[in-house]
Formats: structure tokens, C-alpha cells, sequence
């Protein structure tokens, strides 16, 4: 029994074994550490009052940082090898690995560019090229749009940086254009004001949509003519799920059309 004891204890005072210990130990708290900093970060950036956009990019950049942090103390505590020394020499040849990564760099630097300029960020409804479409991420690569089908599209970062971006209205916004006759089907005018006009459409277009989708802005009314034939206008309002804007138009108009017989 003493001579099991002394040979466990000799192979655990062995450097490999203690090495191999202690790198599975930083290696464990490195991922904790990395992914408790990517939840609070995933959370901080999804608050409203958050100036910075929730894409991915920035969570990935945290979690690049804090793995490159755990495998400096690693090597320095672990193996006794200077890390600095292992970033210059990876430096030195970092230039002629550059070159063969040109695409990947320029993907980098775009999304980085795009992420913390504020250029774009994830709901903003964009066009690129032809492409159409609600932004879904920004990665380190990529850039993912869901376009008006439902379709996700991927474009690489650089081809955004080099390219016209187009901001659009929200994809979720429904504008309804009507016509609202002077005379009734009798040959009567209305006599109805342009204040109680507009509060009636406001409150069809509501329920209309409300029906559909939830309103989270609007609705509100602009009058833009007034002709021979009567007052002619926009309905405009924002509802929460993109996809039902058609429906959601189909609903309103309909309203409308009953308020015109």
C-alpha cells in the first residue's frame, strides 16, 4: 500500500502531469470567465439606453481578448515561455500571412467599422446593391439581412464598406394613401370636420392593424390635397412584425372603404 501511495504521489510531482493539471484549471476558468463576460455583454447591449449596436462582433472581440489573456498566463505560468516573445515572432511573420488573409482582414475591418460608427446595426432596414432586407448581425465576416420573403441573405463586410448603402424606412412601416370624396353617394357634401375626419381614420387604421399586429407607433394622418373630388392623404403607421405590413395594409384599406360607404 505505501509503495502505490509513493508512486501516485511520484506521478503527480511529475511536471508534465502538474502542467497538464493546471492548464485544464486556467483553461476552465478562461472559458467560464469568457462566456459570464459574453452573457452580461449580450445583456448590456440589448438595453435601450445602450449606445453601441447588439451585433455580434463586439461580443466575439470580448471573448477573442479574454482567450488571448488565458493563454498568456497560461504559457507564462504553466511552461515558462514569454508570450511576448511568441507575438513578436508571430508578428514577424504576420506580414506574409497578411497577404494570403486580405479578404478576411478587409471582412474585419469592415464589420469593426460598421459595428462602432454606428453605421448600421441589427433592425435597421438596408439595400445593398440589390439586395434588400432587415439586418439580423454583424459578424466579423459577414453581415446577415432577412430580405421582404423571409430569405437570409450574406454579404461580406467589405462589400458593404465599398459599396452605396441605402437606408429604408423600417421594413415594419405601413402607409396607406386615401381619397375621401366631397360628396356623398346621394349628391349630400359631407360636413364633416378635417379634425373629425382624422380622428376617424386614425381610429379604423388602429383597429385595423391592431388585428394583424401590434401598432407600436402611430397611426397618424397627413392631409396632402384637397380637390374637386375630395380630400386626398396618407395613413402611416408601424407595426411589430415586418412580414404582415401587406396584411396589415389590406386590413386598413378595407377600414377605410368602410367608412366611404
Amino acid at each position: 500500500m505505501p509503495d502505490l501511495a509513493n508512486t501516485v504521489l511520484s506521478i503527480i510531482n511529475m511536471q508534465i502531469v502538474q502542467q497538464i493539471f493546471w492548464t485544464i484549471v486556467l483553461g476552465a476558468a478562461t472559458i467560464a470567465v469568457s462566456r459570464a463576460a459574453a452573457r452580461a455583454l449580450r445583456h448590456l447591449l440589448n438595453k435601450d439606453s445602450n449606445p453601441l449596436p447588439s451585433s455580434s462582433i463586439i461580443v466575439n472581440i470580448v471573448r477573442a481578448v479574454i482567450w488571448a489573456v488565458g493563454a498568456s498566463i497560461i504559457l507564462d505560468s504553466v511552461y515558462g515561455q514569454n508570450s511576448n516573445a511568441i507575438i513578436t515572432a508571430l508578428g514577424v511573420g504576420g506580414i506574409a500571412v497578411s497577404l494570403g488573409f486580405q479578404d478576411t482582414l478587409s471582412n474585419l475591418i469592415g464589420g469593426l467599422q460598421m459595428a462602432f460608427m454606428g453605421i448600421i446595426k441589427p433592425g435597421d432596414n438596408i439595400q445593398v446593391d440589390a439586395e434588400i432586407g432587415v439586418v439580423q448581425d454583424i459578424s466579423w465576416r459577414h453581415t446577415t439581412i432577412k430580405d421582404p420573403l423571409g430569405q437570409t441573405v450574406v454579404i461580406p463586410n467589405s462589400v458593404i464598406s465599398k459599396t452605396a448603402l441605402v437606408h429604408l424606412l423600417p421594413a415594419s412601416r405601413v402607409s396607406v394613401p386615401f381619397a375621401i370624396p366631397r360628396y356623398r353617394s346621394d349628391g349630400t357634401e359631407t360636413s364633416t370636420s378635417i379634425d373629425a375626419l382624422s380622428d376617424a381614420l386614425i381610429a379604423l387604421a388602429r383597429d385595423a392593424a391592431q388585428g394583424v399586429s401590434p401598432v407600436v407607433d402611430g397611426p397618424s394622418v397627413f392631409f396632402s390635397e384637397i380637390t374637386e373630388l375630395g380630400i386626398k392623404g396618407k395613413v402611416i403607421l408601424q407595426i411589430e412584425d415586418p412580414a404582415q405590413v401587406s396584411k396589415a395594409a389590406d386590413a386598413v384599406v378595407r377600414a377605410i372603404a368602410q367608412l366611404l360607404d
